[in-house]
């Protein structure tokens, strides 16, 4: 899988995005994690287990959507983070700034 999708689970609640978060796509993926900060309550959670890249740019994305967030009283939380993106997260430690729920294997 080449681009991103991005599936609203919950409207203004829960996010899935499947595919690479790259500089390329990070507009389509910038302005749906604002309209679901913009139109919900609560936690926003964003499923990334289906994302196979994620370059700065879209780092950038994650990190503005969750500024954006708690600006508004939410929270941005990063579900289902495969451990690869796990350690790239934690190697530029915005594991100190976004909330994750790692990958849990059944």
């Amino acid at each position: 899988m080449h681009d991103l999708r991005i599936d609203v689970v919950r409207p203004g609640t829960e996010l899935r995005l499947t595919g690479r978060l790259e500089g390329r796509n990070t507009s389509l993926a910038r302005a749906a994690l604002h309209k679901a900060v913009s139109t919900g309550t609560g936690d926003l959670l964003v499923h990334v287990g289906g994302m196979k890249i994620w370059d700065a740019s879209g780092l950038g994305v994650l990190v503005g959507a969750h500024r954006r967030a708690r600006h508004d009283g939410r929270r941005l939380v990063l579900a289902d983070v495969p451990p690869r993106e796990l350690k790239l997260l934690r190697a530029a430690n915005l594991h100190r700034v976004l909330t994750m729920e790692p990958l849990v294997l059944a």
